[in-house]
C-alpha cells in the first residue's frame, strides 16, 4: 500500500506490473490521484531533469519521503 496526496484513499494498493505517478502540482496534475494505477507498459519515458523554469534547472535524483515509503506487510 502506498500513502496518496489527493486520491479518493489516503491509501492505495499498487499491483504488480504498475506504477503510481504525480505531479509536481498537486491538484492540478492530471496523474494517478485522478486516474489510479499505471501499467508499466504505457511507461514510455522517465523525467530526468527540471528545465523549467530556469532557475529550478536540475538534475533529478529518486527520492522518496519516508512518509511516503511503501507500508510494511503486517499493516496491510
Amino acid at each position: 500500500f502506498f500513502r496518496t496526496i489527493g486520491y479518493k484513499k489516503k491509501y492505495v494498493k499498487v499491483p504488480h506490473g504498475h506504477i503510481w505517478v504525480e505531479g509536481d502540482h498537486h491538484g492540478h496534475s492530471f496523474d494517478s490521484n485522478a486516474f489510479g494505477p499505471v501499467s508499466l507498459g504505457l511507461l514510455h519515458a522517465r523525467a530526468t531533469h527540471i528545465l523549467w523554469p530556469p532557475k529550478r534547472w536540475q538534475k533529478l535524483q529518486p527520492v522518496l519521503p519516508p512518509e511516503r515509503k511503501p507500508l510494511q506487510r503486517e499493516q496491510e
